[in-house]
């Protein structure tokens, strides 16, 4: 490896975060619109082949070290595991984000064929909320999905809050004890302007300097030094683990963001607030080269935005949702 995926801003990329599929088993009311989705037919959805040659060639050619796998909801993809043991087979960490409810069945063959760590989202851990925020009331095989992921020896598991003001904000103590209760690790998001509905305002957001306060009143935390992981992270005082909170909206981090991002259907985005998509798919079932490959993205890496711009005159919507672009 001699080369690097690299911005005009000297970032260096690193992560990458695949979405396999864009359907999901859920019809989460910020992720999708009343009236659904036009799905993307089977045949314009990237094989896995088609998914390991690009991932072998980041991780080979320019050092990418993490690959997330990611969704819709990525366990609805047939055959999974095939994948995950594709791709486990190159030097990197490799983990996925999910909702957890076929993680019964499904957590031990993940593990086998060589998952490492594994994310959770879930929003609610109020029976009635869950299920009006879902349309499914299946909080209890999450909740037995959480349980799965951890008997199958996943280490750490993590799960994913995405917080919004008048929605599920009076849960963060909840979640907090919650992750302390069973050994896993929750990470708070700020809502981010990536709703399928449109509807995000900054007052939907639950700052970062919120989520920590309520925490602390209850179970007292100290900050950890900062990295380039998108989390900025906290442990309890008394050494029952971590927090973690996303802060995109208020503490934006884009100075340090490593990640790029392939949607099932075969778009590399540079950003998850990016408006432009480069159509890798094409250019993999054509002829090209790898060196082809690799030019195209450089050069997609290299026309990154400085930073997202939300809450600026300038900030530009994307046109997907986070269902449709992934996590």
């Amino acid at each position: 490896m001699s080369r690097q995926l690299i911005d005009s801003f000297g970032r260096v990329h690193r992560d990458l975060r695949i979405s396999v599929t864009d359907r999901c088993n859920f019809r989460c009311t910020y992720c999708m619109p009343a009236e659904g989705l036009d799905w993307v037919p089977r045949q314009e959805l990237l094989t896995f082949e088609e998914i390991e040659r690009a991932a072998r060639l980041m991780v080979e050619r320019y050092g990418v070290s993490s690959i997330r796998l990611t969704g819709g909801e990525p366990t609805v993809r047939a055959h999974l595991p095939v994948l995950v043991d594709m791709l486990a087979q190159l030097p990197v960490d490799l983990s996925m984000t999910t909702n957890a409810t076929r993680l019964p069945t499904m957590a031990e063959d993940l593990k086998r064929a060589g998952l490492g760590r594994i994310n959770i989202s879930l929003d609610s851990l109020c029976k009635e909320r869950f299920t009006e925020l879902t349309l499914r009331d299946e909080l209890s095989k999450v909740l037995d999905g959480v349980d799965a992921a951890l008997a199958a020896g996943f280490d750490p598991v993590k799960i994913n809050m995405v917080v919004m003001a008048g929605v599920n904000e009076e849960e963060i103590v909840d979640f907090a004890r919650f992750g302390r209760d069973r050994g896993v690790t929750v990470r708070f998001i700020e809502f981010m302007p990536l709703d399928a509905s449109e509807q995000w305002t900054e007052g939907h957001v639950v700052t970062q300097q919120q989520i920590v306060e309520r925490i602390n009143e209850v179970f007292p935390l100290k900050p950890v030094e900062r990295t380039s992981a998108p989390a900025t992270r906290f442990v309890y005082e008394d050494g029952q683990g971590e927090v973690g909170v996303v802060a995109s909206v208020t503490q934006q981090f884009c100075d340090s963001c490593d990640r790029v991002r392939l949607t099932a259907d075969g778009q590399f985005r540079n950003c998850l607030f990016a408006v432009d998509e480069f159509d890798l798919r094409s250019l993999l079932r054509s002829e090209a080269s790898d060196d082809e490959v690799g030019e195209f993205l450089e050069k997609a890496v290299a026309g990154k935005w400085a930073g997202h711009g939300i809450g600026t005159v300038e900030f530009i919507r994307p046109a997907r949702s986070m269902s449709q672009i992934g996590g």
